[in-house]
């Protein structure tokens, strides 16, 4: 059991000890804090929240919701919704922040608060740690009787979401609908089950939901990757689908399944993006250190210079602001489009790719064949008490001095002439993440393991 606080919200599992796992009083107590940073930021007394389906989310939701109209804030609930449509519905509605419950891809024994501000973005390094300070004061004041909130219900929000994202420049709808897509949709029993068959009918697409479900129970693992997507590669093949979408149970992480049941990778879903923009909007791009280097050399193929930021969505989205860039996002399937919005969202990616399709004329494993290839492991050792991870952080970088070029602007890169390793700890879970690639299996896994040893 776990419970993490860091300052982009607070995740941790359901039930147990409070303290140490998401039990109501860390909720109210986590969410006072909240409320009490929007007050003293003299944001407008105005939230909205929303929530996937895991089983927690009803009950999880009425905690967040009575602490706030225990501080005076008008509550505008979303229910059952997505990461990227809350963001949006955030400034669309004028409101001082908002809340997103969800654990993203963590087991359905996970819940979460993700924090946004006033633009619908995730907070800042410097606001979320004034606000853990404020949660560890614990000196949170309520509203008297008569200044109590209010509560409202909105269902609208999906629907202007994406309206929104058929009306962006570069979502061509008529050539769309004229290729007649046929999509398979693994919705995971969460809100990608109906968000995503919603914007994809609307674009004139044939489309078969696996995991329909809207109950949190998932079919499988949550997270978008191959050995948990074996069903949907499977009825692409068998259906003979034009693609597959698989998304978490928030829906801002896209996977993609080729014609065949052929999977392209969720590293390659922020590639085929730019592909489609840098052609016809030039400009800066910027991913994580834990993505691939196919963007970087796409990047540079379309004469445009390429960023790499920390991990984290609100530090790509600092580092796109910081240099104009026209896509970005991160290698976990997570696109960014600053036309739409400032936030990873698998509408305007799944839009994006679909008119990439539509006016090349090629199929997505064709696609995914021009760019460049390269092969990636995600590995992870577990936090124990008696790993001192800084320490053995530090004795990475010491030994591969001279050996490769080294960034620790979060966690250690190590940037071989064959490959990369990035270890890092994680912001979402226990455990120290150690990702690698290379252009080759073997250089990876040889890589991988050498530095992994070392670690441990």
């Amino acid at each position: 059991m776990a419970f993490i606080k860091s300052i982009s919200g607070f995740r941790g599992t359901i039930g147990g000890t409070a303290g140490d796992n998401l039990t109501p009083q860390d909720i109210v107590a986590c969410t006072a804090a909240y409320g009490a940073w929007l007050i003293q930021r003299g944001n407008t007394r105005k939230v909205v929240i929303g929530r996937d389906a895991r089983p927690s989310g009803a009950m999880v939701s009425q905690l967040v919701t009575a602490t706030l109209l225990a501080q005076g804030f008008e509550v505008i609930d979303l229910g059952l919704s997505t990461t990227p449509t809350v963001e949006m519905a955030v400034p669309h509605l004028q409101a001082g922040g908002g809340i997103i419950l969800t654990a993203s891809h963590n087991p359905k024994e996970w819940n979460a608060l993700k924090l946004l501000n006033e633009k619908g973005e995730f907070i800042a390094a410097a606001d979320g740690k004034q606000l853990l300070d404020m949660l560890a004061a614990g000196a949170i004041s309520y509203a008297q009787v008569d200044d109590l909130g209010t509560y409202r219900t909105d269902d609208t929000l999906l629907d202007y979401h994406i309206q929104r994202v058929l009306a962006h420049p570069l979502v061509d709808s008529a050539a769309i609908q004229a290729r007649g897509f046929q999509v398979v949709v693994d919705g995971v029993n969460s809100s990608g089950a109906f968000a995503i068959p919603a914007l994809l009918k609307a674009l004139g697409c044939e489309v078969e939901v696996l995991n329909g479900e809207v109950n949190g129970q998932f079919a499988h693992n949550p997270e978008p990757l191959l050995q948990h997507l074996t069903e949907l590669c499977e009825r692409v093949k068998t259906a003979g689908a034009d693609l597959g979408i698989a998304v978490d149970p928030d829906v801002d992480r896209l996977a993609l399944i080729g014609p065949g049941g052929t999977w392209i990778g969720e590293e390659y879903t922020l590639v085929t993006v730019a592909d489609y923009v840098l052609q016809h909007q030039p400009g800066p791009t910027v991913s994580n250190l834990s993505s691939s280097r196919a963007l970087r050399d796409l990047t540079r193929q379309y004469g445009q210079t390429y960023h790499a930021a920390a991990v984290g969505e609100v530090n790509v989205v600092e580092k796109m602001k910081a240099t104009g860039a026209v896509i970005g996002g991160e290698g976990n399937g997570g696109i960014i489009d600053p036309a739409l919005h400032y936030g990873r969202d698998s509408l305007i990616g799944a839009a994006l790719v679909l008119s990439h399709l539509a006016r090349s004329g090629k199929d997505m494993n064709a696609l995914r064949a021009s760019y460049p290839n390269y092969h990636m492991v995600k590995d992870k050792v577990a936090l124990s008490p008696d790993l001192d991870v800084e320490a053995r952080l530090a004795y990475i970088q010491d030994k591969y001095q001279g050996e490769a070029e080294i960034n620790t602007i979060d966690g250690v890169k190590l940037d071989f002439p064959n490959g990369w390793i990035h270890l890092r700890r994680s912001n979402t879970e226990p455990i120290v993440r150690i990702y690698g690639e290379a252009a080759t299996v073997a250089e990876i896994e040889v890589l991988v393991a050498r530095v992994k040893a070392d670690f441990a």
